[in-house]
């Protein structure tokens, strides 16, 4: 594993909005950075929400999860990181309302590879060291 941040799905919406927040996010998408599984699957049901809002079009969904596969690592669930989630969960959990356990294993996976998480997601807020804020 070697990549610098982590992009989460908050950053990965406001990228594909063109929001301010999402200006702030393309540095660190077009640098070096990863996806995690499971950032496409939650992304891959917000899109499905947004078909049947009238807000995109099948081929859209299909063009924005391409490109995030063709623009950044895509880093699978293994053993490790989901060892190191469920510590994460139950350590979060504690501390942070509302925190998921897909919140844990983006968190892992850029534990494991000493990067950071580019988000804009409140439960990420006390994580200075290991969070980057886009919003």
């Amino acid at each position: 594993m070697s990549y610098k941040y982590v992009i989460d799905s908050y950053a990965w919406i406001e990228y594909f909005k063109g929001t301010k927040a999402g200006a702030r996010a393309k540095r660190y998408i077009e640098g070096d950075a990863a996806t995690p599984t499971i950032v496409l699957a939650e992304l891959s049901r917000k899109l499905l929400k947004e078909i049947e809002a009238g807000r995109e079009t099948p081929e859209g969904r299909k063009a924005r999860l391409e490109f995030i596969k063709t623009s950044t690592e895509i880093v699978d669930l293994t053993q490790d990181i989901a060892i190191l989630a469920g510590e994460i969960d139950v350590e979060r959990k504690e501390k942070v309302r509302g925190w998921g356990l897909a919140d844990s294993i983006i968190l892992a996976t850029a534990r494991k590879a000493k990067a950071k998480v580019v988000t804009g997601d409140e439960h990420f807020r006390d994580l200075e060291d290991e969070a980057i804020m886009i919003s």
